[in-house]
């Protein structure tokens, strides 16, 4: 009998753990099913450059995963039963079963309304690659002129803005944002940063807490009006309610709780990673919701599930972070240092040198996907062998 894994979710925590389990577990009596609702896989820290009519490369899973031994299954999930050790699926042929030995959960997030009214009806995102292209259309629609307002001030709310305000310099960009835009980096990137707003010409609405969008725009809990043709939602992301509505023990939002190997403190053949899973870094602190964790998240759990079915010692260390960056546009970007447990160096490479940086990396990491069972360096081979970790270089 086969130990069967299946792998929910094909992004960057599910497809890089897919592939590196079938690297490590390239036997017999192992099998690896991919499940993903998409036949492609979508690059999400990407998803503002589609928006802004730029073409992305197309990445089938099936192609990706030729011959690697992983078996492609497109369906949406639709429940887990974790004690039952079973997943719902349900695909154009209808719905289906799948039973599991071992199951890796990576999910992952989408874009949250927080309740707001008007964001389902009115507001645009960049979530996705259906919603990115759906506001693709629509900025195609406007006229010189027309005011396009991002909601949120974290690092989508900022690519997204800066990347329209460059593609489209005869629209007015604006942001508004519940607290301070880029008040998490250092003293050099935030002057950075806003000296590009300045020269993108976006209006920035610090402090402006949105509480309704409708057609024309928004409104602020201070009572503001900004006005706007368009309006495009980046203020957060929830994880999906599947989890939640499982036996699995989740934190207040959603998150399947895990030890540090990525495991399920309530069902031990159960593995969460990216933003489907709650788990504590270096310094104790809760890892962030972002491409960044979920690529380490990915080594650290495909190799604690591998060592434990062949017998090996488990390596496992808090994940740490290294550095953020950021694009603005496609000629500029910020590149900021930072601790082990994500607070701020006073280092920041900025400009062309951090654009170039930023696209390194995320060229780098569509690449680990389109090659998912290459060898790793010899080093960090060695370290797995012998139980040690290496250090989990997690950048954005």
């Amino acid at each position: 009998m086969k130990h069967r894994i299946v792998v929910l979710g094909a992004g960057y925590a599910g497809g890089i753990a897919a592939g590196r389990l079938a690297k490590r577990l390239h036997r017999d009596d192992v099998e690896i099913i991919l499940v993903n609702a998409d036949s492609e896989f979508v690059e999400r820290i990407r998803m503002h450059q589609l928006a802004s009519g730029q073409e992305l490369p197309q990445r089938p899973l099936a192609e990706i995963y030729a011959g690697t031994g992983v078996q492609v299954r497109v369906a949406r999930v639709v429940s887990v039963d974790a004690d039952g050790k079973t997943v719902d699926l349900i695909d154009e042929n209808g719905s289906e079963t799948l039973g599991y030995d071992t199951l890796v959960y990576a999910l992952g997030s989408a874009v949250s309304d927080f309740g707001v009214p008007g964001v389902a009806e009115y507001a645009h995102n960049v979530g996705g690659k259906q919603a990115a292209l759906r506001l693709r259309a629509r900025l195609s629609e406007l006229a010189a002129g027309a005011t396009v307002l991002v909601v949120g001030g974290g690092l989508t709310a900022i690519e997204a803005a800066t990347e329209i305000a460059e593609a489209r310099t005869d629209l007015h960009v604006a942001m508004a944002a519940r607290g301070g835009v880029g008040d998490w980096l250092g003293d050099k990137a935030q002057q950075h940063l806003h000296a590009a707003f300045e020269r993108f010409g976006i209006t920035v609405h610090e402090r402006a807490d949105v509480t309704r969008v409708d057609a024309n725009g928004v409104e602020t809990a201070a009572g503001e009006r900004i006005t706007a043709q368009v309006t495009v939602w980046t203020a957060g992301f929830e994880v999906h309610p599947i989890a939640a509505a499982s036996t699995l023990a989740v934190s207040g939002t959603g998150r399947i709780v895990v030890d540090g190997t990525l495991r399920s403190i309530s069902h031990p053949d159960v593995y969460a990673l990216g933003d489907a899973a709650f788990v504590e870094g270096v310094g104790g602190k809760p890892l962030r919701m972002a491409c960044a964790t979920a690529t380490p998240m990915a080594w650290q759990g495909a190799d604690a599930l591998a060592a434990r079915l062949t017998g090996h010692k488990v390596a496992t260390a808090p994940i740490g972070y290294n550095a953020q960056c950021i694009s603005l546009g496609r000629h500029d970007g910020i590149y900021q240092l930072v601790t082990r447990d994500d607070q701020p160096k006073s280092t920041a490479l900025t400009g062309r040198t951090g654009a170039r940086i930023k696209e390194f990396i995320c060229a780098g990491t569509a690449w680990s996907l389109a090659h998912p069972t290459m060898m790793l360096p010899s080093r960090r081979r060695h370290l797995v062998a012998t139980g040690k970790q290496a250090p989990s270089p997690a950048v954005n």
